[in-house]
């Protein structure tokens, strides 16, 4: 008991330092005219940029657990606000545009990394972050597979710089083509990254675009259940096989198994069943998306400017061409499918 206490007492610090810059992000979010930046990149730089100038040793305890515990847990009560029931609203049209989109990040996303020379961790977070819904995919898919906070701090700086231009970008091209409100919104919801941007992109172009690029968007956020399922297994396996290589003995799969999935696919099925009262589900949503702003605040504070220079330029041009082929592949399939 009094260990659990001394524990604890170590965690509070850092963890209200975490939660303390999460706060101001929200606060920062909540002033700008248009949502176009999350509070999670905002709380990521606020963490990078402190960490440069004040870092204290009683603070690390706390900032580690709630980079990985807090993290975790986030992702469990992200499972509450998923439900497979969001694809019926938005149909099969969503789905055939998505399912080569996500072709294209993760397939070409594997070559692509391994010629420019990437660890397949920071390639495949780059390419969950770009193919799925930027921050929220790279954080749920990390503790997965056990990815280094630089990783994680790379993989959203890259989406989110791509991100910015597609906001600017995505309107003027949507024009040029001459797009139907549908045409663009589920070019938008399939080919902008995170939540915030698709928003800002659907409505610069108009009211019916935005509603629909958002619906898609949903649709998008709900492959992060199957992505994530898929990792899991992937990283077991390579641990598997670094374990036998080390030591030579058989491994136990279950000591590698990320347990916490488990909550996570258990309250996405709850709430696909339509078990989850309504406002329960908003609260659980909310408190994780808090949640995860507090661990990329942590993981920020763990992350210096310096490390992240280590890795070159390569990271930053994985998430290029990534993004492009994505615009590229997105407009594609409309045109093949005569929405163009």
């Amino acid at each position: 008991m009094k260990k659990f206490f001394g524990d604890t007492v170590k965690i509070i610090p850092g963890f209200a330092f975490a939660a303390a810059i999460a706060a101001v992000s929200r606060f920062i979010e909540s002033l700008l005219p248009v949502h176009i930046i999350g509070a999670s990149v905002i709380a990521l730089f606020l963490g990078m940029i402190i960490n440069s100038f004040f870092r204290p040793k009683w603070l690390a305890a706390g900032l580690k657990f709630t980079s990985k515990k807090v993290l975790k847990f986030a992702i469990i009560l992200l499972g509450a606000s998923l439900s497979v029931n969001v694809i019926l609203s938005v149909g099969k049209l969503s789905l055939m545009v998505m399912v080569f989109t996500l072709l294209t990040c993760f397939g070409g996303g594997y070559f692509i990394g391994r010629a420019l020379g990437l660890d397949w961790k920071l390639s495949n977070l780059i390419s969950a972050g770009t193919g799925i819904c930027g921050g929220s995919a790279i954080a749920a898919i990390a503790p997965v597979i056990d990815a280094e906070d630089t990783d994680i701090a790379y993989a959203m700086s890259a989406t989110f710089l791509f991100d910015m231009a597609m906001i600017l970008l995505f309107p003027i091209m949507g024009r040029a083509l001459g797009l139907s409100d549908m045409a663009y919104g589920l070019w938008a919801g399939t080919a902008v990254n995170d939540t915030s941007s698709v928003v800002a992109a659907g409505y610069a172009y108009s009211e019916a675009a935005g509603d629909f690029a958002t619906m898609v968007k949903l649709t998008r956020t709900l492959s992060i259940i199957p992505t994530v399922l898929v990792f899991t297994f992937v990283n077991i396996r390579l641990k598997a096989r670094s374990g036998i290589r080390e030591s030579g003995k058989k491994v136990n799969i279950m000591s590698l198994f990320p347990w916490f999935i488990v909550g996570f696919l258990v309250l996405a099925g709850v709430n696909s069943a339509g078990l989850t009262p309504a406002g329960i589900s908003s609260a659980a949503k909310a408190v994780s998306k808090f949640l995860m702003v507090c661990a990329l605040s942590a993981i920020g504070l763990n992350t210096s400017f310096g490390d992240m220079k280590k890795s070159g330029i390569a990271p930053m041009l994985h998430g290029f061409i990534i993004s492009a082929l994505v615009v590229i592949v997105a407009i594609g399939v409309e045109w093949v499918m005569g929405l163009v």
